[in-house]
C-alpha cells in the first residue's frame, strides 16, 4: 500500500538499512530517486541481511514519479505560517491511514530527503503534506536510517494491527485535481488586499485537501456546496 521513496541517496550503508527495516516493518517497494551511490554495493548488500529482495527489485528514476499522495519527511519544521512544511507526526500520519481498505488502488508514498540536506522547498511543494518525527529542538535531525526505522515503526504498529475501524477508499489525483481546480476559481473571484493573501489562500485549501485525505463521499459533499457557492 504505502512505497519508500529515497531522495539522492548517497551512502550504501544507508540504503542497506533502510532495506532491513523495510522488511522489518513489511514494506515491500522502494524506489531510488537519482541515487549517488549503488544499490548493489557490498556494503549495501552486508547491511541490508535478510531483505536482498527489496535492493535487487528497487527503481530507479531520475525525478519524483507520481502518486495519488506523496508524503514528504522532515525535521525542518515551519512556523504557523510557513504552510508547506506545516506537518503531522509519524503517529498521527499513521492513524490517519489505517482504515484505508487493503485492496484500495490509491497509490501513496513516503519521500524520504537526502542524507546531508533533507529535500529543498521545491520538493516538498510537490509533496501533499509532510511527515516529522519529533524531537529535542537542540538536535532534531536523525539519521536517515533512524529516521525510517521510527517512521515504519509507527506505520506497522497502527497498520500492520486489526482495527475496529471503518474501511474507506481515499480519493485519486485526478479528483483532488478537480476539486482543487474548483476551489481556486472561487478564491480568483474573492478580493484580497494583496496578491500574497490570495496566494496564501491556495496553499491552505491545498494542504486542506491533501491532509483530509477525503473520501469519495465527503469529495462529492465539496463538490455540492463549491457548486451552489459558484
Amino acid at each position: 500500500m504505502i512505497d519508500v521513496l529515497l531522495m539522492e541517496i548517497e551512502h550504501p550503508g544507508n540504503l542497506g538499512a533502510i532495506a532491513r527495516v523495510m522488511a522489518n516493518f513489511n514494506l515491500k517497494n522502494l524506489t531510488l530517486i537519482n541515487p549517488k551511490c549503488d544499490p548493489f554495493d557490498e556494503e549495501a548488500r552486508n547491511r541490508a541481511k535478510h531483505a536482498q529482495s527489496i535492493l535487487k527489485k528497487a527503481k530507479i528514476v531520475k525525478k519524483i514519479p507520481t502518486y495519488d499522495y506523496i508524503i514528504a519527511t522532515t525535521a525542518k519544521l515551519g512556523k504557523d505560517y510557513n504552510i508547506p512544511r506545516s506537518p503531522l507526526t509519524a503517529k498521527q500520519f499513521a492513524e490517519k491511514i489505517k482504515g484505508i481498505k487493503k485492496n484500495s488502488k490509491t497509490k501513496i508514498a513516503l519521500l524520504i530527503g537526502r542524507e546531508g540536506i533533507g529535500l529543498t522547498n521545491k520538493e516538498v511543494l510537490a509533496a501533499d503534506f509532510v511527515v516529522t518525527i519529533p524531537s529535542h529542538k537542540k538536535y532534531p535531525t536523525l539519521n536517515i536510517s533512524q529516521a525510517c526505522t521510527i517512521l515504519f515503526y509507527e506505520l506497522f504498529q497502527t497498520i500492520g494491527k486489526d482495527k475496529n475501524t471503518d474501511p474507506f477508499n481515499p480519493i485519486r489525483e485526478k479528483e483532488k485535481d478537480l476539486l482543487l481546480k474548483n476551489i481556486d476559481e472561487i478564491i480568483d473571484k474573492v478580493k484580497f488586499s494583496t496578491k500574497e493573501k490570495k496566494e496564501t489562500q491556495h496553499k491552505v485549501w491545498k494542504r486542506l485537501i491533501n491532509k483530509a485525505m477525503l473520501t469519495k463521499r465527503e469529495a462529492f459533499a465539496v463538490f455540492g456546496l463549491l457548486k451552489k457557492l459558484k
